[in-house]
């Protein structure tokens, strides 16, 4: 707290609040990674009401501060953050190597968006990661639910590091954070218009590859799949003509139930995520009971699960078998400060939620955000079948923004790494060559390239 000195406006605020506050500490090292961290990491957890969220906080490795505060969640609803830390944009990465009984090694990741951000990577909703509740109550939660809660969360955070207050503040995530993050940035900026405290510097959100609840989101798979070879011609026109009108995800038509049917049977043959990789196992683990499905919410989380299958080493997902054997090492957790006895097994994703898909859809808080200058970048890995980009760009042209720069190239490295629009309003559209679901696990180097340039406001 001798940072309040520095800061009297809020000084009876802090002192006030300071019994409420975070549990946090710094971590210099981590199992099987070789020497001291080459960066500032910060865990530790932020009590809201009767849940208790946990963040891994890595400082920027560029200016500290002066570089903007990017608040991070993860796709799902349930996965966990530290998917986006070692997966994706963080600065550590898992070694591939076959896993031999020795704990999986990390190694610095060159390309992480902490080059250019201070960035919190928050286990969110509760049950995510090692997020959890003092009550099986807490553990009900939805959309609308979690996007209070960590609204609160952030204030609290915020008063506990007053140093970053004046740091430009962006929400973003990937997946079905496309649904949350416009949500939750709304719900702060109607905080800053009634002036709660602390006031929080807002200035706007990104989006990747994002779920937005809208049914173009997954209607577009069948457009994006006959535009890239995977369905024939006569296949996509018949089920369109047969399916006009419905919602892919739930028809009611029995004819365009069966085209689907067949549409479906070429999409399980690949991997949605990214149509050029091999098709591989998932690797999260299940429970070994599902006759008592959310049984294990109401009892603490005392449900036990088996390991994840092991994927080949070529696999992608052999990452995430690798998370799932680091994370739940006892070394691992007492590193990382995990409250003993609150989350008995991690889980990469967790899809057993008691959890309430209640937006119907997050682009009208998109239009209300960026009406009101807020910024806003929505890009997409163009290999993606899960939400492709032509069902995200429907969207967005249903917003009715006039375009200031139109559709071109942008570059990285000498080489095309995309191509990108520019709407009125602050919204940037970009897409990432090459790249899947989560755009920077696939293209790292581009993906950072990306985000300096619209973190610094200089066109992609």
């Amino acid at each position: 707290m001798a940072s309040c000195l520095r800061l009297q406006p809020l000084c009876q605020l802090l002192l006030l609040l300071w019994p409420v506050l975070l549990s946090a500490s710094i971590v210099t090292h981590l199992p099987g990674f070789h020497g001291p961290l080459p960066f500032h990491l910060e865990t530790g957890y932020v009590g809201v009401d009767e849940v208790q969220f946990f963040y891994y906080f890595i400082q920027s490795e560029g200016n500290p501060v002066e570089d903007p505060l990017l608040l991070w969640f993860t796709g799902g609803p349930g996965c966990s953050a530290f998917s986006a830390l070692v997966l994706e944009l963080g600065p550590l990465k898992f070694k591939r190597m076959k896993y031999n009984d020795s704990l999986p090694k990390l190694v610095y990741h060159p390309f992480s968006w902490t080059k250019v951000s201070n960035m919190i990577f928050l286990d969110s909703p509760v049950g995510t990661g090692f997020s959890f509740s003092n009550t099986p109550e807490g553990y009900v939660d939805g959309d609308v639910t979690s996007s209070l809660r960590v609204s609160k969360f952030l204030r609290k955070w915020l008063i506990d590091h007053p140093q970053f207050l004046s740091n430009s503040l962006y929400l973003g995530g990937d997946s079905y954070a496309g649904k949350v993050v416009p949500f939750i940035t709304y719900l702060i900026s109607e905080g800053i218009k009634s002036g709660a405290q602390p006031l929080l510097n807002l200035k706007g959100y990104l989006i990747g590859n994002p779920f937005t609840g809208e049914v173009i989101d997954k209607n577009s798979r069948i457009p994006y799949a006959h535009n890239m070879g995977i369905i024939s011609d006569e296949i996509y026109q018949s089920t369109t003509i047969s399916c006009e009108g419905e919602d892919y995800e739930n028809p009611t038509n029995a004819l365009c139930a069966k085209k689907l049917q067949v549409v479906e049977k070429y999409f399980d043959e690949i991997d949605k995520f990214h149509i050029l990789d091999p098709k591989c196992p998932r690797a999260s683990p299940k429970p070994r009971d599902l006759s008592g499905e959310r049984r294990f919410l109401k009892d603490k989380h005392q449900k036990f699960i088996v390991p994840p299958d092991v994927p080949p080493l070529k696999c992608r997902t052999y990452g995430c078998y690798l998370c799932y054997i680091w994370v739940n090492n006892d070394a691992v957790r007492d590193a990382l400060h995990i409250q003993k006895g609150t989350v008995p097994e991690w889980i990469r994703c967790n899809d057993y939620l008691q959890y309430a898909n209640d937006i119907p859809s997050s682009v009208k808080y998109q239009y209300k955000l960026t009406s009101q200058g807020f910024r806003a970048l929505v890009y997409s890995g163009d290999h993606d079948l899960a939400v492709p980009h032509i069902g995200t760009q429907t969207w967005i042209r249903s917003l009715n923004y006039s375009i200031i720069d139109d559709w071109r190239s942008w570059f990285s490295g000498g080489q095309v790494a995309g191509y990108t629009r520019a709407y009125a309003n602050n919204l940037t559209f970009a897409t990432i060559k090459g790249a899947g679901h989560t755009a920077p696990e696939y293209k790292p180097r581009e993906s950072l390239a990306m985000v300096k340039r619209w973190l610094s406001h200089q066109p992609l």
